[in-house]
């Protein structure tokens, strides 16, 4: 199990987010910015746009998606309770 922060993945916020994969933390990622905004929380809006966005433009949705893999390869293991 990993942890990334909501602004390790370009969201304003420092929630961490935990998986086992990377895949498993955009996604979680996903789900937090969708809440936060229909919470009525718009610091979240610019995040979740450019989210909803990467995948229109998919050169550069998968330069940041590869790059999020690294990013989350990189970090530790999160360390048992």
């Amino acid at each position: 199990m990993k942890t990334m922060t909501c602004a390790q993945l370009g969201g304003p916020c420092t929630v961490a987010l935990r998986g086992e994969t990377a895949d498993e933390v955009i996604h979680a990622q996903d789900r937090h910015l969708k809440d936060m905004v229909a919470g009525g929380d718009e610091s979240h809006r610019d995040a979740l746009d450019a989210m909803k966005g990467r995948w229109k433009r998919p050169l550069s949705g998968m330069k940041w998606y590869k790059q999020t893999k690294r990013d989350f390869a990189a970090l530790p293991e999160d360390t048992p309770m």
